[in-house]
């Protein structure tokens, strides 16, 4: 079993769309299941019609699933008995501090945490205060109660769990094997909100556990992450643990990942604009080393399926060109 898990927080963009496409591929080539899963936990930045208008791209692009859409917002049930499980071995703290609070505390230095996810704390760009041993409270079994600790305002305290620090190995489908230390790149990672809900690297473990998820397909800015969701994995004593492909990243001509700044990508503006979805697809298939990537040809998402080969796929990040937007436009 694999899902197709898109948050709607905005409309799926080209980059967005080759992840989804490869995830499907694979899924259909080795007779893997699919769960549509609306990852909708991240508060604000949530966008009303966003999850509908996800569903319409990736049926428009020939994409299909087994079951769903399952919504997480819909049942926060299954967070919450997983947040009284660690709170009752002591590998969860309430925590009342702030970014801010943190980012000043001279025990837990300022500390890059890319992948952090949605429902994290992490900063805009991304990073995470590290949050060091010396700012836990003493660790004992507690009760998980989300209102029963809060900061000098009467808001609800976030909750923490406890990194360990060690490294965890993992070898990925796609990057090879792979090791990282979450206590010392972001230390005591949040796994339950202080808008009261469960942050994304809890809530993407129970869904994969308690849904039969057991390949995990992604982009590389989430390689970090593995790591924290293997701990929780262990802490939960949740098996088997998901195998995982993360695929490089989709970039613009500056290096950097794609965004509003390298124009409109969004798979929605290309299709008003009257670009046929086997167009998207075949300058997709072109980027996963299908043929002449200077020379594209349209492609339906079943030819990509049986063509797709993950040996042929570049080991670097992609590069969105402005050839690739007038080749679409044509």
């Amino acid at each position: 079993m694999t899902r197709l898990a898109p948050s709607p927080t905005g409309a799926l963009h080209l980059g967005n769309a080759r992840t989804f496409l490869i995830n499907w591929a694979l899924a259909r080539q080795n007779g893997w299941r699919i769960i549509l899963r609306i990852e909708d936990l991240d508060g604000p930045r949530i966008k009303p019609g966003a999850a509908d208008a996800a569903i319409r791209t990736l049926e428009w692009l020939g994409l299909d699933w087994d079951e769903g859409p399952i919504t997480q917002s819909a049942d926060l049930t299954p967070y919450a008995e997983a947040m009284r499980t660690l709170a009752a071995r002591a590998q969860v703290f309430p925590s009342a501090l702030s970014r801010k609070e943190i980012e000043e505390s001279g025990s837990a230095p300022h500390a890059p945490g890319p992948g952090s996810g949605p429902g994290s704390d992490a900063g805009p760009a991304g990073a995470e205060s590290r949050f060091a041993p010396e700012l836990r409270p003493p660790l004992r079994p507690i009760a998980f109660d989300p209102h029963a600790h809060t900061d000098d305002g009467g808001n609800p305290a976030g909750w923490r769990f406890v990194t360990p620090d060690r490294d965890v190995p993992f070898r990925d489908d796609f990057a090879g094997p792979q090791s990282f230390n979450p206590h010392r790149s972001v230390g005591d990672f949040v796994v339950w909100t202080r808008a009261d809900q469960p942050a994304y690297q809890l809530a993407v473990v129970v869904d994969d556990h308690r849904q039969g998820v057991t390949r995990v397909v992604r982009a590389a800015d989430l390689l970090d992450s593995t790591a924290r969701q293997l701990l929780l994995y262990r802490a939960l004593s949740s098996t088997p643990e998901p195998t995982h492909t993360h695929l490089p990243l989709v970039i613009g001509p500056d290096g950097r990942r794609l965004a509003k700044r390298h124009g409109d990508t969004r798979i929605d503006h290309y299709r008003d604009a009257g670009v046929s979805p086997q167009r998207i697809v075949g300058l997709l298939a072109s980027w996963c080393g299908f043929g002449d990537p200077g020379a594209p040809g349209p492609m339906t998402a079943s030819e990509f399926a049986a063509r797709l080969d993950l040996a042929t796929i570049p080991r670097d990040p992609i590069v969105f060109s402005p050839k690739d937007d007038q080749w679409l436009r044509q």
